[in-house]
């Protein structure tokens, strides 16, 4: 039976709504406020609200925001007087259902809440339909339980039921085309084209040609009119990776696709429509590019209305285990070869290492020890990877300004410890007091910078 919380200051309009309701098969409860409403929203559930527009201690707008910041999915409806529909107009903006204008037939309020139910329980369908297609696909078990890809996750998935261009930032390897297509195969346009294109993979002078395509004769072995990426794509999505490296010149007619869905084909002067869904990614820093002129401001705005950034593996350590079980797996099957697993000692390597390259360096590594493994076990010795010394804290390859300066720090800490720890003959307590944090935070920077003082004093 579906609940109703009924919000107006006039008795006679509480207690017809409570009866009208309650004959149509509905558990309704009446409060005089919006502040009582909140109340006792916040212990008890709701399908849906109805609210006057106009009341002395909180008005039907402030009503709305606070039952929404309670339960983002209630439906809501205004009821309003003549003269005040521009502000009932303004709540549907802020999220109410639909509003309805005193005085009115019980019928017609009673045909708004049973659109109002309806619509909530196709969405209620749809989140659930969503969620087990990523399971389908497989999207769910191989991000890992990490609490960061959860996140991703959401947000993937929120993402994936709209038009609106998405950006995913991260390093190289962290799975971006991977995410990329999850969104394409949880959206509306699964059953449309999926194209994927990598702009520092073609050079600057052909991807034009590769993206928008060109007329006949449009350059000297022109001999026929050729269909570019985002015409192949029509009614689907396409994934422009590295966008980063795009030409700053092509930009422009990115720009115009995005703002006016169509373009011209290279060596043509006629507008040809398109609708498609745009996905990019990159790893460099657009606001940097962007302050050396490198990279449109404008076309940034319109790429990263929905930006997801993919932490690295080395942020998420726990889901190292999962990630290598799953590939193990992957591997096995398609090599048609006995199922193996990790030993004790080849798990704990995994988990040490730092993984510049990400999912797919621990993908590659996985692949390969399966490969050379002839019993049920992968042991170290089949792992192409080593730690670093206990001196030796990496810094990865293309690494930006602010990992530059956390790296540095990183170094700066290390020798502060050492040097700190010798001076007081290996006394983690007294070493703690001089570098004026606690003993646990020193515990965790020894074990981070693998400082070894097993042999010293506590």
């Amino acid at each position: 039976m579906p609940s109703i919380l009924v919000i107006d200051d006039k008795d006679s309009m509480r207690t017809m709504l409570s009866q009208t309701l309650t004959e149509e098969g509905y558990q309704v409860d009446t409060v005089e406020g919006g502040k009582k409403a909140l109340d006792i929203a916040k212990i008890k559930n709701y399908d849906l609200a109805v609210t006057d527009l106009k009341m002395p201690d909180m008005d039907g707008l402030e009503v709305l925001s606070g039952l929404k910041e309670i339960d983002n999915d209630i439906s809501v409806i205004i009821m309003t007087a003549y003269g005040t529909v521009e502000s009932a107009v303004e709540a549907m903006k802020k999220g109410a259902f639909d509003f309805i204008q005193k005085p009115f037939e019980p019928s017609h309020l009673n045909i708004i809440i049973e659109r109002a139910l309806e619509n909530r329980r196709l969405i209620a369908e749809n989140s659930l339909l969503r969620e087990e297609l990523a399971q389908n696909l497989g999207f769910s078990e191989i991000i890992g339980q990490n609490e960061k890809m959860r996140e991703v996750s959401r947000l993937i998935q929120k993402v994936s039921g709209s038009d609106t261009s998405a950006l995913l930032l991260g390093e190289s390897g962290t799975g971006k085309e991977l995410f990329a297509r999850a969104i394409h195969n949880l959206s509306p346009r699964r059953d449309k084209p999926y194209v994927a294109i990598n702009c520092a993979a073609i050079p600057h002078e052909l991807l034009e040609n590769e993206l928008f395509g060109s007329e006949k004769g449009a350059y000297t072995s022109s001999v026929a009119r050729k269909m570019g990426k985002f015409e192949i794509a029509e009614g689907g999505s396409i994934f422009l990776d590295e966008i980063g490296d795009m030409d700053f010149a092509l930009q422009a007619k990115l720009l115009r696709v995005l703002q006016q869905k169509s373009f011209e084909r290279l060596g043509g002067t006629k507008a040809v429509s398109v609708n498609v869904r745009v996905i990019a990614a990159t790893n460099m820093d657009l606001n940097e590019m962007i302050k050396r002129k490198q990279f449109r401001e404008d076309l940034y705005y319109r790429l990263s209305v929905f930006p997801i950034t993919i932490p690295p593996l080395r942020e998420r350590p726990d889901d190292i285990r999962p990630l290598a079980e799953f590939f193990i797996n992957k591997y096995c099957r398609e090599m048609k070869k006995q199922q193996k697993s990790l030993s004790k000692e080849a798990l704990n390597l995994l988990e040490k290492y730092h993984w510049p390259g990400n999912v797919r360096e621990l993908e590659n590594t996985i692949e390969r020890a399966i490969i050379l493994a002839e019993g049920k076990k992968i042991t170290p010795d089949h792992l192409a990877i080593r730690l670093p010394s206990s001196g030796d804290i990496r810094l990865r390859e293309g690494a930006g300004l602010k990992e530059i300066g956390s790296h540095a720090q990183m170094q700066a800490e290390r020798a502060a410890i050492l040097r700190v720890l010798s001076q007081v003959r290996g006394n983690k307590r007294k070493c703690a007091e001089i570098l004026k944090i606690d003993y646990t935070t020193l515990f965790d920077k020894i074990k981070k910078y693998s400082i070894d003082g097993e042999n010293n004093t506590n």
